[in-house]
């Protein structure tokens, strides 16, 4: 395949952590449309089930305004038993995720979705176990005035301060940080799309 015949990329993502592990696998997406969707958990839905319906409809937002290109999505997902953890907003909402964590283990579910021009979809999911050590308030409260939270699943970012509240995790750390690298190449390359 020349370079001028060579599918052109969209990440539908506003992520700027999805941006950097792209980078980190040598891909430099043409373009970056983040989708706007409608992302509320339909009632009973499954964090599974959940991450795979968003990041598969992401893809789909996005293809109407670039149908000739390979899109790329992901959705992710924190998750306590069947509960689906939000994208922590406010203060109390980052609180209350992490007093739920504390101590405990709990899921972080990463779905990654690839379209190809053709229109063939194919929506992957890795799930990840964390676990989060006990936190004191003092710890809470700290993290909360980092503001690191912000917009993050389950009100935190393993890749940050939070790195310290992380005893063991079981699966895969890029995942958890938002793209699944392995399951994202493999995607991609099935899409046919090629790295310069």
């Amino acid at each position: 395949m020349t370079a001028d015949a060579r599918l052109r990329l969209v990440l539908a993502s506003a992520s700027p952590r999805r941006l950097d592990l792209l980078r980190q696998m040598q891909i430099v997406p043409d373009a970056v449309a983040p989708a706007d969707i409608d992302e509320t958990p339909r009632k009973g839905e499954l964090p599974l089930v959940y991450a795979q319906r968003i990041a598969a409809a992401k893809a789909n937002a996005v293809r109407a305004l670039h149908p000739d290109c390979v899109i790329l999505s992901a959705d992710t997902v924190v998750a306590c038993g069947r509960r689906i953890l939000p994208k922590a907003e406010t203060e109390g909402e980052a609180r209350a995720c992490l007093a739920l964590l504390s101590g405990r283990r709990h899921r972080v579910i990463s779905a990654v979705s690839v379209m190809a021009p053709c229109g063939t979809q194919r929506t992957t999911p890795v799930t990840s176990t964390v676990k989060f050590k006990r936190l004191c308030a003092t710890e809470i409260e700290t993290y909360i005035n980092s503001g690191e939270w912000k917009g993050k699943a389950g009100g935190y970012a393993i890749q940050g301060l939070a790195a310290a509240f992380i005893p063991f995790i079981s699966g895969s750390y890029s995942a958890i940080v938002g793209l699944p690298v392995a399951e994202t190449m493999q995607l991609l390359k099935g899409a046919g799309y090629e790295r310069n």
